[in-house]
């Protein structure tokens, strides 16, 4: 649209002009407030920005946090079931449930032009961590953002940098969740993280996805 592809901040001056590669700070991870129930459509809206103001050297990843989780039924308090069309099987009803309403994670380099796109598109009430009257936000802290992104399985390399054999973790999901226990072993690439635990007051080695824990 003609009016996103060129604007002007009347307060401070900014323009489209973005700046250059050497004038660029690190990428790191933002949480913008949106309208409750407004959430993919705000991450729709900047998607499309990006792609029109051609953003994509600013901003990077932009996640609602949701996960598919199982209808309960009411009257039985169990999961909900319907039968599969195609293969006529039994299946677990399920639908995707937004972890963090009213809010999108943005990865991005914050300079004044990417905080002027993100906070005027449509949907977008603020940033988290911004006091207004011309204050750029805080980052979210790296240890605070990583269990939003394991929650729904988005993990890269850089995470597993931050855990090594002998590290206290806790398990936050799965059958083991709220265990408590030592990292024995990492394996990169399947993701498996053998965690010593005491179970039934037994030192124990239990198998768990590296999604499922988070350091202490």
């Amino acid at each position: 649209m003609a009016e996103e592809a060129k604007f002007t901040d009347t307060t401070t001056g900014l323009n489209d002009e973005q700046p250059s590669s050497n004038k660029l700070g690190e990428k790191a991870w933002y949480v913008v407030n949106t309208y409750s129930t407004h959430e993919r459509k705000v991450a729709y809206n900047l998607q499309k920005r990006i792609e029109s103001m051609d953003l994509g050297n600013l901003i990077f990843r932009i996640v609602v946090a949701e996960q598919e989780v199982p209808v309960m039924d009411r009257e039985t308090g169990l999961p909900a079931t319907t039968v599969d069309k195609e293969t006529g099987q039994t299946v677990t009803k399920t639908r995707m449930k937004n972890l963090y309403p009213g809010y999108v994670f943005v990865e991005m380099i914050m300079t004044d032009y990417a905080w002027y796109v993100v906070r005027n598109t449509p949907g977008v009430t603020g940033f988290v961590g911004s006091s207004g009257k011309g204050t750029k936000p805080f980052p979210v802290p790296r240890e605070q953002i990583e269990p939003v992104l394991k929650r729904i399985g988005m993990i890269d390399e850089s995470m597993y940098d931050r855990y090594s054999d002998g590290d206290l973790v806790k398990i936050i999901h799965g059958p083991f969740e709220g265990t408590e226990g030592t990292i024995l072993s990492i394996n990169r690439d399947t993701g498996e993280v053998e965690v010593q635990s005491i179970l039934f007051g037994r030192a124990t080695n239990i198998s768990v996805d590296f999604t499922e824990i988070e350091k202490i």
